[in-house]
């Protein structure tokens, strides 16, 4: 179920479009489990997105064909041989909804505006096609918008989120003899948010999608994203903290007072610290003597830490 926001601002629930990083916790919290889920080789499966070509949709294609089209490519990429997607258009609140079943088929719907504007088709299967893979997984939150924000991250994660990215759009339109200006955007997450994902993936994979952005205001966003995941990797006890973080760390390891994100712990003469692997967010636990390599044993990112 993908939401989505139309003319004037407004999201499908009749809110105002979000900005910043509210989901940032559950958006960590999502990128641990489907690590756990996966484990670091499978997530490393995935090491290229979609690519645009393969999902541009003309519009002298025919609508159902060019859609089934579309969904093949979602289900090639998240290595899902045995689902067919079936794909009608109709009226409702949400931009795509997909009705989950033991398969082999699956039918999709798609609101009944992608019949005519077609440049998000992609983007809204990608949502509708990851819930079919996190269903054969068996990877689930609880609670509706919690398990959104889990299919948003993952989708993004694992490299056909940019498209839902690249929904995000301020555009002119003429309603009534009056020109306004339009905004629309895909997803739970915040324009932010599937900034800070994508940059997530950019670091782990070393795949960079800015250029394929068509989007001024979501390559805007996905350089916010981008500052704010360059900000992890500066968290202290990360070698690359800068001088601030590290003279509170020090102090806090020497009163045992936790932090922003680190936490410390005595057993006899040695002192812990534990603090979260700024790729897959699992904590990892270090004795504090000083200057380390370290190796997360989920994602298996390494790191420079000054413990």
């Amino acid at each position: 179920m993908a939401e989505y926001a139309e003319p004037g601002a407004s999201t499908a629930g009749g809110g105002a479009i979000v900005h910043g990083f509210p989901h940032l916790d559950t958006v960590r919290a999502a990128l641990t489990a489907l690590y756990r889920r996966l484990s670091g080789d499978g997530v490393q499966r995935f090491p290229s997105s979609v690519h645009p070509e393969l999902v541009d949709f003309p519009p002298d294609e025919d609508l159902y064909l060019g859609a089934q089209r579309v969904a093949r490519v979602m289900v090639q990429h998240f290595r899902l041989p045995d689902a067919r997607m079936v794909v009608g258009f109709r009226d409702m609140v949400h931009a795509g909804n997909v009705e989950l079943a033991a398969g082999p088929e699956y039918f999709i719907e798609l609101h009944s505006r992608f019949r005519t504007d077609r440049r998000d088709v992609g983007a809204a299967l990608a949502h509708e096609v990851t819930h079919v893979y996190l269903h054969r997984l068996g990877l689930e939150f609880p609670g509706t918008r919690d398990n959104e924000i889990l299919t948003d991250t993952v989708t993004t994660y694992l490299g056909a989120g940019w498209l839902l990215l690249d929904a995000y759009r301020e555009e002119a339109a003429i309603r009534g003899e009056r020109l306004m200006m339009s905004a629309y955007k895909l997803g739970y997450l915040t324009p932010e948010e599937f900034g800070y994902v994508l940059a997530k993936r950019a670091r782990a994979f070393g795949d960079d999608v800015e250029p394929w952005f068509r989007s001024a205001q979501a390559r805007d966003a996905y350089r916010e994203g981008l500052a704010r995941a360059e900000h992890d990797l500066r968290r202290a006890p990360l070698a690359a903290a800068g001088w601030a973080a590290r003279r509170r760390y020090a102090k806090d390891r020497k009163a045992l007072a936790a932090g922003p994100d680190y936490s410390f712990e005595a057993a006899g003469p040695t002192v812990r610290v534990a603090f979260p692997c700024p790729t897959c967010f699992q904590r990892i636990r270090l004795p504090c003597r000083g200057r380390l390599r370290a190796r997360c044993a989920l994602c298996h990112t390494e790191l420079d830490v000054d413990t």
